[in-house]
């Protein structure tokens, strides 16, 4: 997805203006959805404490033998579940907490669930990469403290994004911009020693890596997170805000659906793919709730065919979000989804399936087929409405006969009336929800509606006389579908491009460390050729030529000329620079790739998970053979390797001494050829 991204020569970064990665919010504005999620970052911080106290209590547990101890130890368990089981109940209050997240404009419309933003631990970037740019690139790494100060900014404003177009282009900046990193600095034969922390939005929970791809799927479930956000902030009382809706909630299910396929094992309960389905469910549920309501908000005319489209467009609604609650009955989301959320979706789909039959009931009751009137397109409407008609009814029959439309709509009434109570039953069990007043009001107003149209209607044998109510055909004239996310559409420049085009200079690919080539042309004559785009290699070598005799091969990568960086010139572009010394002597440093046998480290370091801060080295010394060259002498290097604590983001210096080539440097610092690599200790889960 990245490699589509890479720029086609290197810009210079901004630093000033609408830089995307300076677009995060203020973290200490005090607007309800930052009071939310600074308190929904102090209970993950209580959450942590607690589990961590009662791990160490069934430690103790374990080991205890006295049976007093064990019985104290029992004691303070049960304590501590008391609290932590308060704590998350604390946590789900804030994932209902609707009413922050709607639009100010008072609507008497039911709430939509948001998800709230999965918070993480600051990160330090600065010793791992500018280690690797030392070791892996050769080059110096306090040339790029400004690149790495910029990953760190746009990481830290990735934190309080903007709840709007801007704040979602941030985070997926962020996400590509990853991409780029992963490429330049994360092998997949070792780790960087970078651990990445992010807290269950679900459960508090905290989970630890050092995998950048538990980053890369965090930033992906805040985008989806920021979309279901704006989506309940629209005004749902236009039809522009309803249709920003819509979008919204597709676009949210469309980055949930995309990280459930992408990352498939993901540690976090809230990026499971079990979870990640039933949170796709809800958007387009949702997504098909506002589009309900678009087909509404001109008002309902009291006529039989716009009832008929409206009576099925709300048991699609109603279905949807029956679907909804049953997936989130199943195990083992049912472990972890908010009850608040299960419940409402139950309460929606009474709700919806209610006024389903309250329209039906309506176009049965209210309206009689006269003459003249189109009866061939009544009858197939109110066929297609059912799946079958009632026993001895026919729809022609019934669109004629008075009395036989009352008792229908009479008896689709007393269902619509029933799902009103089961549905303000619901609300009733949960308190959260009993706490959103609109809600109540919704709920209480429909079901008065219904109550008072049967009412009016009520005869003393109605309970001899009617029927039960058939189910209504769900249908819908837009059917809510997952909008894929368009990172194509966003413009990010890799920070790191001065280390190269990415095709050859990443953290996949090894190459000897820069070789200064001193040659002259002679006679106007180079000696060999050149090939490619970006870098330009040496093609087509004349082994007697100048070049040659000083070091070149073939395939060899040109990375500078007279200290100039050509990474990114074309071949036209060098040709042309080095033809312009004529007869001068020319200075050109070159690179080889190396093949997959020349990439074993000299050094390697482990990093316990378990164990933060703890590191053992292993310093070695190995016999470098240059294969290609028989005649050379075989040397021996020796290799070192510190580790530092500095963690000044700004100006820490590289905790790594190996040799730079084409750049001056200090002269405190030593020159040592070996490169290092950290074992494998991958936990990750992905």
């Amino acid at each position: 997805m990245t490699d589509a991204l890479l720029p086609a020569a290197p810009q210079p970064l901004e630093k000033e203006g609408n830089c995307y990665f300076r677009k995060g919010c203020n973290p200490l504005a005090q607007t309800g959805r930052s009071k939310l999620q600074n308190q929904r970052a102090a209970l993950n911080q209580q959450i942590l404490k607690a589990m961590r106290m009662r791990t160490g209590a069934e430690n103790l547990l374990k080991a205890a033998t006295n049976q007093k101890v064990r019985e104290q130890v029992r004691l303070e368990l049960s304590f501590l579940n008391s609290d932590l089981q308060m704590l998350k109940e604390e946590l789900e209050g804030l994932n209902i907490s609707v009413g922050v997240y709607q639009n100010t404009e008072e609507a008497f419309t039911i709430p939509l669930i948001p998800l709230g933003l999965k918070e993480t631990k600051d990160v330090d970037f600065s010793v791992a990469l500018k280690d690797f740019i030392l070791e892996h690139y050769s080059e110096d790494s306090y040339l790029y403290e400004d690149e790495i100060a910029d990953l760190m900014d746009l990481r830290q404003a990735c934190r309080t994004p903007s709840r709007n177009g801007a704040g979602v282009e941030l985070l997926m900046s962020y996400f590509i911009q990853l991409g780029f990193v992963e490429s330049r600095f994360f092998p997949p034969t070792r780790q960087m020693g970078i651990l990445f922390t992010w807290y269950d939005s679900l459960t508090g929970v905290p989970v630890s890596q050092q995998n950048l791809l538990l980053e890369k799927a965090s930033i992906l479930f805040n985008i989806g997170a920021l979309y279901t956000q704006i989506g309940t902030r629209c005004n749902r009382q236009t039809e522009a805000g309803l249709e920003s809706t819509v979008d919204a909630f597709q676009r949210a299910a469309g980055v949930l659906n995309y990280l459930k396929e992408t990352f498939t094992h993901t540690p976090s309960y809230d990026m499971s793919p079990a979870m990640l389905t039933v949170l796709v469910k809800m958007m387009l549920a949702q997504a098909q709730e506002s589009t309900f309501e678009k087909v509404c908000l001109p008002g309902l005319q009291n006529e039989f065919f716009l009832l008929v489209k409206v009576a099925q467009e709300a048991a699609k609604v109603g279905e949807v979000y029956q679907q909804l609650h049953t997936a989130m009955n199943q195990e083992p989301v049912k472990e972890n989804i908010p009850y608040s959320w299960a419940s409402l979706a139950c309460v929606k789909a009474h709700h919806y399936e209610a006024l389903a039959h309250y329209f039906t009931a309506t176009l049965l009751i209210d309206h009689q087929l006269k003459p003249g009137e189109d009866e061939d397109h009544q009858e197939k409407c109110l066929s297609q409405l059912y799946s079958h008609m009632p026993e001895g009814l026919t729809p022609l029959a019934t669109l004629k006969n008075v009395h036989q439309r009352r008792l229908l709509g009479k008896s689709h009434l007393c269902r619509a009336i029933t799902h009103h109570e089961e549905s303000m039953r619901e609300a009733s069990l949960c308190k959260k929800l009993r706490s959103i007043e609109v809600l109540q009001e919704v709920l209480s107003a429909a079901h008065q509606r219904s109550q008072l149209k049967y009412t009016q209607l009520r005869e003393d044998d109605d309970l001899l006389n009617l029927t039960d109510a058939p189910d209504i055909i769900s249908k819908t004239e837009r059917e809510v579908e997952i909008i894929l996310p368009q990172f194509s559409k966003v413009t990010v420049t890799d920070f790191f491009q001065k280390l190269g085009p990415l095709s050859v200079f990443s953290a996949n690919k090894r190459w000897t460390a820069p070789r200064s080539i001193h040659f002259t042309a002679e006679e106007g004559d180079l000696g060999f050729t050149l090939r490619g785009n970006s870098p330009v290699q040496v093609h087509f070598l004349d082994p007697y030529c100048s070049a040659a005799a000083a070091g070149t091969k073939e395939g060899d990568y040109i990375v500078s000329i007279q200290d100039v960086d050509c990474k990114w010139l074309t071949v036209s572009e060098v040709m042309k620079m080095l033809k312009s010394f004529g007869q001068n002597d020319i200075e050109m440093k070159v690179v080889s790739l190396l093949d997959a046998t020349s990439s074993v480290h000299s050094k390697c370091a482990t990093y316990s998970v378990g164990m933060q801060k703890t590191y053992s080295m292993i310093c070695l010394g190995i016999d470098v053979d240059d294969k290609t060259d028989k005649t050379k002498k075989i040397s021996k290097k020796l290799s070192f390797l510190s580790w530092s604590t500095n963690k000044n983001r700004q100006k820490s210096a590289s905790t790594l001494c190996l040799p730079s080539v084409g750049v001056a440097r200090p002269p405190v610092k030593k020159k040592l050829s070996s490169p290092f690599s950290l074992l494998n200790t991958d936990s990750s889960l992905y």
